[in-house]
């Protein structure tokens, strides 16, 4: 009896521990549970966070040696922003908790757990000092300098921001373009750029009377569409270059039949033609002229992108074949997740008639680049590519994070205000911080819903 009363008493002694322990697990989780739920709502993103999708610590030893001016922790009201949220916001996840809500938070409870630990990082105020601060760049370097690039460790770094210089060498690898292994890269890149030229002589450098008639009407097209691409850059109203942009889309869409040209492809091949130019010409764009090259460097150049469309359209043909049928299940996907995530301007939407095909289609046939300043585009574009084969899906959240931007501004307008605003985003002056925070809301959500596909059933 001594030793059953001892082991009674051991037991009851254990318990405040366990409670204890329990006691806290609860409460974090509660706490990013909350913060999570206030965002769903449509309240302020808690603090200047960036999500990323690196798994690495930071590098204690280089943030000690960076100027405060110029990178930051949390600032005092950050963590206020984060850790003493509204009262109202509990009361909100507690009024508004159902089973079938409590069962999904069950299944979501470790991807919380990943954006509470992510959200604690230290982050820069914009993504390029990011992108170009001195871990990342050595761990760029590290990745680079083996026999075999890792691309799953590349793309993992990639998604976060690219270093500009490397960008030519890391989206050709994203692309499967060039291979991993650096001792057939060089013999592979070789031989696709003959074979790009090839194709230019069989299919382009001909006479007129060689061509069909729907051939004729598709150059046309495609000779009238080249001059409107990216109007605000002057570089690409250099003659030479849009001679460059004729040859490589109009080569594509020969040997890509079923889809053929579609306007807004033009404007996908804009990134390409920047970032692997960029090799050979510096500075700033608006100062560049393709005159400084020679034709052997524009002919590889031209092939490089031409590939790297082809690579990233193969991922998404759909997109661009009759009737776009890619495109438009993807709006439908965006109007759905725009309803989980925010109601109020959902139904706003709904009730004045307005249409996500009238607005996001052009979304997702041009990949944002009519959207936002085109300084942005390649960083946009470095997760773009990080995504993989993965994109399409992706994009939806991207696009829905991009959307809610203004939810509070959209909730205001009527139909005719919307369809206006929708196409004149007030997005001129953007700088990387804001880009940042439309992918951290979209990595955030992709990580709460993808895992759990009924969220987003009709």
């Amino acid at each position: 009896m001594k030793n059953s009363n001892s082991n009674s008493n051991n037991h009851r002694e254990a318990d405040p521990k366990k409670e204890s322990t329990l006691t806290s697990l609860d409460s974090r989780f509660n706490q990013t549970l909350r913060n999570v739920q206030g965002l769903l709502k449509g309240r302020s993103f808690p603090g200047k966070v960036l999500l990323t999708r690196r798994s690495d610590p930071l590098d204690n030893s280089s943030l000690q040696e960076r100027s405060p001016n110029n990178e930051r922790s949390f600032s005092d009201n950050d963590i206020g922003a984060s850790e003493h949220m509204d009262k109202s916001v509990e009361e909100d996840v507690q009024s508004t908790s159902t089973p079938d809500d409590n069962a999904t938070v069950n299944k979501l409870k470790s991807s919380f757990s990943n954006i509470e630990n992510t959200s604690k990082e230290v982050q820069k105020s914009t993504m390029g000092a990011r992108a170009t601060d001195s871990a990342r760049v050595m761990k760029f370097t590290k990745e680079l300098s083996g026999s075999t690039v890792i691309l799953e460790t590349l793309r993992e770094l990639a998604w976060s921001g690219v270093p500009p210089y490397m960008r030519p060498t890391i989206w050709r690898l994203l692309l499967g373009y060039a291979p991993p292994n650096s001792d057939r890269r060089e013999g592979v890149l070789r031989r696709k750029r003959i074979e790009y030229l090839d194709c230019v002589s069989q299919y382009y450098d001909i006479p007129d009377t060689e061509r069909s008639d729907d051939e004729i009407n598709m150059l046309r097209q495609i000779a009238v569409d080249c001059p409107r691409t990216v109007p605000d850059v002057s570089f690409f109203q250099q003659v030479q270059v849009q001679k460059s942009l004729e040859r490589i889309l109009y080569t594509w869409a020969i040997r890509h039949p079923a889809s053929g040209y579609v306007q807004g492809i033009n404007d996908l091949l804009t990134p390409f033609l920047v970032v692997l130019l960029s090799e050979y010409l510096k500075g700033s764009v608006e100062n560049w002229s393709i005159l400084d090259l020679s034709p052997e460097q524009i002919s590889d150049v031209e092939a490089d992108c031409y590939w790297c469309l082809s690579k990233l359209l193969d991922g998404m043909h759909d997109h661009y074949t009759f009737a776009q049928p890619g495109i438009q299940r993807l709006v439908f996907k965006l109007k759905e997740l725009v309803r989980r995530i925010d109601e109020p301007v959902s139904r706003h939407m709904e009730e004045q008639g307005l249409e996500f095909l009238q607005f996001a289609f052009r979304w997702f046939n041009c990949l944002l680049i009519r959207e936002i300043p085109f300084n942005l585009v390649t960083r946009l574009w470095d997760t773009y590519l990080a995504e993989g084969d993965a994109l399409p899906d992706f994009l939806v959240y991207i696009f829905a994070s991009f959307l809610l931007t203004w939810s509070d501004k959209l909730q205001k307008l009527d139909f005719q205000e919307m369809v206006m605003f929708l196409q004149h985003l007030p997005t001129q002056n953007w700088t990387h911080q804001e880009l940042e925070m439309v992918l951290s809301r979209a990595f955030m959500w992709h990580t709460m819903f993808n895992s759990c596909p009924s969220h987003l059933a009709s």
